[in-house]
C-alpha cells in the first residue's frame, strides 16, 4: 500500500504517526510540508478528502496565528488558505494519505482508520 505523510520532524504527533505507520509495516513517502509544502490546489483536495473546513486544517497554535490575527472567524477560506501557502507551518499535521483516505492524524491513532488491517 502506498502511504504519505506530510511530516514536521519537530512535531510529536507527526512522529508518532510515522511511527504507527512504520509499525505496521509500511515505509511511507515523507513530505518534509514546512520545506515542500502542497500546492494550493493539493492542500485543498487534502483538506476536502479528510472531510476538513480550511479552518480545521489550520494549526492554531504558537505565536504565528496570532501574530497573523488567524482567530478572526471573519476570514474567509480563501484569506486562510494564503496564509497557509504564505507559511506553511501553519498547516496542522501530519496529513496522511493512503488508498483507503485521507487524515488529519491528530491524534496520532487516526492513522489506523487509513491503514491495512493487520491479519
Amino acid at each position: 500500500m502506498s502511504v504519505t505523510i506530510y511530516h514536521n520532524t519537530a512535531c510529536g504527533t507527526s512522529r508518532t504517526t510515522l511511527q504507527l505507520i512504520r509499525d505496521a509495516g509500511i515505509e511511507p513517502v515523507i513530505v518534509d510540508y514546512v520545506k515542500q509544502p502542497p500546492t494550493r490546489a493539493e492542500l485543498i483536495d487534502l483538506i476536502a478528502r479528510a472531510g476538513l473546513s480550511v479552518r480545521a486544517a489550520m494549526r492554531d497554535k504558537g505565536a504565528l496565528y496570532d501574530e497573523l490575527g488567524l482567530a478572526d472567524a471573519a476570514l474567509s477560506d480563501e484569506a486562510l488558505l494564503d496564509a497557509m501557502q504564505a507559511q506553511p507551518i501553519l498547516i496542522n499535521r501530519p496529513f496522511v494519505v493512503t488508498e483507503l483516505g485521507v487524515r488529519l492524524c491528530r491524534p496520532a491513532d487516526k492513522v489506523s482508520e487509513i491503514l491495512p488491517i493487520s491479519s
